[in-house]
């Protein structure tokens, strides 16, 4: 059963972010620090990843560990805003980062928000995203009172597409030229939307 640990629930002014950790799955989610050396290390190799830039390809690229932190400060901004919740997926036994789940492009209003992710290499395999997407779900559904979560991949991303649809994502279509070619900011390509509501059936465990 996923849970919202309460004891690390921290006001924003004390914490890199004001989300709570997760916890559930047999991981633990927890804000990204850009005061950890550990941390911009793995941010790094999670974005120089070949696996991750063969199907992703940032707007600011994060080639140096000077980068990597800039970005991690970008990602807690967003979070002492209430727009992006940012977290470094970790195993709830040992503490081991295994990869990146992020609620982002959050609108309180319309109660809509977009998530991403992303595994080490030497995670992949054990359905850590598959956990970690289900636990971040049951969060920002509940949690968060959000009603819609958004999911999109690059076209023929074949295992973001399964993990999507195993987390009860549906698949509602595909948007042309909505992101960048591997590696080029000067092409584009096709990608896949799915998406899950609040009120859709809860996927099986």
């Amino acid at each position: 059963m996923a849970h919202v640990d309460d004891h690390h629930r921290r006001s924003p002014s004390a914490s890199p972010s004001p989300f709570p950790e997760l916890s559930g799955h047999g991981l633990r989610l927890r804000p990204w620090n850009a005061d950890s050396d550990t941390d911009v290390t793995t941010w790094l190799r999670g974005f120089g990843d070949p696996e991750f830039r063969r199907w992703n390809t940032p707007i600011r690229p994060v080639t140096d560990a000077a980068a990597a932190r800039e970005s991690l400060l970008s990602r807690a901004a967003q979070a002492a805003d209430g727009t992006s919740a940012s977290y470094c997926v970790t195993d709830a036994g040992t503490g081991t980062a295994l990869g990146h789940i992020g609620v982002n492009a959050i609108h309180p209003d319309l109660r809509v928000a977009r998530v991403g992710y992303w595994v080490l290499p030497e995670a992949r395999g054990r359905r850590v995203a598959t956990r970690a997407l289900a636990l971040a779900a049951h969060w920002a559904h509940t949690g968060l009172g959000l009603h819609r979560l958004e999911l999109d991949h690059a076209v023929g991303h074949a295992t973001s597409c399964h993990i999507a649809e195993r987390c009860g994502f549906r698949y509602e279509g595909t948007l042309r030229g909505a992101m960048f070619e591997a590696g080029r900011h000067d092409a584009f390509r096709d990608m896949h939307l799915h998406a899950r509501l609040a009120t859709d059936p809860e996927p099986a465990p």
